[in-house]
């Protein structure tokens, strides 16, 4: 089977209930994530060879969260000890990572300092397949962006396929670069894109019209002129998936969609009155798309199956999906999560 190495920070997310119940009772949920992460620990839960790669202290907190990773099934050898503090970040339970309620604390985190030429790529890739990473990455710092690229040229230049997960955070992007200064030069070395097509605006440049109507069929419609033009702005790559998820009332409306080189395919649309957890769901399609193109899946299983386990991870408190392949086949069969 093929082995995918997913590169990126380990945070802490810090979940209070608010109106000062977590100052009241002493305590606040604590959960093990990042974007990378949260593919990775999806991948293995699926049975998919994984490796992480990141940096963390060598201290006794940051040994403890590397034995969880391990026993989650992940291959944790390319993990770099360096640095003197892990990534945070606070969101209240049930809350958007999109929203304003979101507050980073990751400066100076071992990620945050790593530098290239820290890594030993040769090492880190050795049996892998497929490297990923996030644009969440490459937004802390301009050195954690050259790392990026360096990872990434480091994979594309070995002949591995190489992914990447434009998630744009407002709140990141704080150093003097805009996302479109930095993200094509890494994603010139990607096989597989995913996104949405405002993300896709504020990262590659590929405009969204301003009087898009706000319907579905428009928004279809653009997820495929949008696909188009960035496989035709980078020649490498082969496959562009789209998300779409709109907040309705406490639930949401969830499809997606994929473009390659046999079409444009369209998943079902997903809804719900009400969810549990929206963190996490868009790592889980990036799982899923990994997933069915490593099991050499054909474009509207894979995209169906994707969509089907994001949409599933809103049901599921945490960072991750907890839920195995079947489980999710099954809920969207039977429209039951």
């Amino acid at each position: 089977m093929k082995k995918v190495l997913c590169f990126g920070e380990l945070l802490l997310r810090l979940s209070p209930r608010l109106s000062g119940e977590w100052i009241a009772r002493g305590e606040t949920a604590v959960f093990v994530g990042g974007a990378e992460l949260n593919v990775a620990r999806a991948l293995a839960r699926w049975e998919q060879p994984v490796g992480y790669c990141t940096a963390l202290p060598d201290h006794y907190l940051a040994t403890e969260v590397i034995d969880w990773v391990a026993a989650q099934g992940i291959d944790v050898t390319a993990i770099h000890r360096s640095g003197a503090r892990i990534g945070t970040y606070y969101l209240p339970q049930g809350a958007d990572m999109k929203a304003a309620g979101v507050i980073y604390d990751r400066a100076y985190s071992s990620f945050w300092e790593l530098a290239p030429g820290d890594i030993d790529w040769d090492a880190a890739l050795e049996g892998v397949d497929w490297l990923h990473f996030s644009a969440i990455s490459p937004a802390l710092n301009e050195q954690a962006a050259a790392v990026c690229a360096e990872a990434a040229k480091a994979a594309a230049d070995r002949g591995l396929t190489v992914s990447v997960d434009l998630n744009y955070r407002a709140k990141l992007w704080q150093y003097g670069k805009t996302p479109l200064e930095v993200m094509p030069e890494l994603v010139q070395y990607c096989d597989v894109i995913m996104g949405n097509i405002w993300a896709e605006q504020q990262m590659l440049g590929i405009p969204v019209p301003v009087d898009l109507r706000d319907d579905k069929e428009a928004y279809l419609e653009q997820s495929q002129a949008t696909s188009e033009a960035i496989r035709k702005a980078y020649p490498r790559c082969r496959q562009v998936a789209n998300t779409f998820r709109f907040d309705a009332g406490a639930g949401v409306r969830y499809y997606a969609t994929l473009l390659d080189a046999q079409g444009f395919f369209v998943s079902p649309e997903h809804s719900a009155r009400t969810i549990v957890d929206k963190v996490g769901s868009g790592d889980t399609f990036m799982a899923g798309l990994i997933y069915g193109n490593c099991g050499g899946w054909w474009a509207q299983e894979l995209i169906d199956f994707a969509a089907a386990a994001a949409f599933n991870k809103l049901f599921i408190p945490g960072d991750a999906t907890t839920a195995s392949v079947d489980a999710i086949k099954k809920a969207h069969n039977n429209h039951v999560y």
